[in-house]
C-alpha cells in the first residue's frame, strides 16, 4: 500500500485548504485511516481519523474546524481545513492501518501566516 499526500501550502489565518490522500494497493477489511501533523520543534500527533465506516474522530484541537472524509471508489481520504490558525502550522502526515501493518504517506507543508 502507497498513499500520496497533496494539497498543503501556504495561506493566511482564517483561510482554508483542502488535503488529499490516495491510497494505491489492497485496502481491504476493517481499516482506519487519518491524518497526523508534527508542528516545528514538536512531535507528531494525530488529527483526524475515519473507519471504514465512515466513523470519524477529531483531535480538540481541530474540532468544528476540520472535516475528513473519504471516497472509497477513489480510495482517497481527504482532510477540509476550515478557519486555519497559525498554530495549524505543521507537515501533514496521511496514514492507513490495517491487518498488514500502518502505512505513511509522504508529508506535506501547510504554513498558516498571521
Amino acid at each position: 500500500v502507497q498513499l500520496q499526500a497533496s494539497g498543503g501550502g501556504l495561506v493566511q489565518a482564517g483561510g482554508s485548504l483542502r488535503l488529499s490522500c490516495a491510497a494505491s494497493g489492497s485496502i481491504t477489511g476493517r481499516h482506519v485511516m487519518g491524518w497526523s501533523r508534527q508542528p516545528p520543534g514538536k512531535q507528531r500527533a494525530v488529527i483526524a481519523t475515519i473507519e471504514d465506516n465512515r466513523t470519524t474522530t477529531y483531535a480538540d484541537s481541530v474540532r468544528g474546524r476540520f472535516t475528513i472524509s473519504r471516497d472509497n471508489a477513489k480510495n482517497t481520504v481527504f482532510l477540509q481545513m476550515d478557519g486555519l490558525k497559525p498554530e495549524d502550522t505543521a507537515v501533514y502526515y496521511c496514514w492507513a492501518t490495517m491487518r498488514s501493518g500502518i502505512y505513511w504517506g509522504q508529508g506535506t507543508q501547510v504554513t498558516v501566516s498571521s
